[in-house]
């Protein structure tokens, strides 16, 4: 008989982790073997062996951390694969979510069978993607160079988050004359003339999460 696919369920909000153990270990191939409610928490249970997926919410609390948990975890040797699971599906997060080593991005709304699909795709170690997300990053690769780039779009998420070019310099480890660049590339790109209509119009688009 097949050992089942173990899981570890990270999430801050205990009735959505309880809901989705409900969901998954109907499956007779699923077992939710561990749960963590903090970023920190998710890194140092896959760190102890016993689990084959991650089910990883991008979401603490105030922090958004589930993307440096998932860098933390996938770094390791023999880690465990990341699903991302979560209810945000802007570019920021998807670009974020994947260059930290995401095997996959789901979305919470998923139905039950996408989910246990993705699950035991991620096992597998195929990529499980949302249909939005894959929409997303198709528009993104048939765009002709007018699109923003993965540093644009994270200069961009940390401006709508209120930080000032100085800010922006000290968190990404730029210098402010490049944080300017970056800027000035993202207003040609959208058109726009300001840091309020950047922010705006990349909202609007689905490029930024909306703050």
């Amino acid at each position: 008989m097949t050992e089942p696919i173990r899981l570890l369920l990270a999430d801050d909000h205990p009735v959505v982790r309880a809901g989705l153990r409900a969901v998954l270990e109907v499956e007779t191939d699923l077992r939710v073997v561990a749960e963590a409610s903090t970023a920190d928490e998710a890194v140092e249970l896959a760190a102890g062996g016993g689990v084959d997926v991650v089910l990883m919410d991008l979401q603490f609390g105030s922090a958004s951390s589930g993307v440096r948990a998932t860098t933390a975890i996938t770094e390791r040797p023999e880690a465990p694969h990341v699903l991302i699971l979560t209810n945000y599906d802007t570019e920021a997060d998807i670009l974020a979510a994947i260059e930290a080593g995401a095997i996959g991005y789901l979305l919470k709304d998923a139905p039950p069978d996408e989910l246990a699909a993705g699950v035991r795709a991620a096992a597998g170690g195929q990529t499980a993607l949302a249909r939005r997300v894959a929409t997303r990053l198709t528009n993104r690769m048939r765009s002709t160079g007018t699109e923003l780039s993965s540093r644009e779009v994270e200069v961009l998420q940390l401006v709508a988050a209120g930080l000032s070019n100085a800010d922006i310099s000290r968190r990404l480890f730029l210098s402010r004359a490049t944080v300017k660049t970056h800027l000035v590339h993202i207003y040609t790109k959208l058109e726009v003339d300001s840091r309020t209509a950047a922010v705006a119009a990349a909202s609007e688009q689905g490029i930024i999460r909306s703050w």
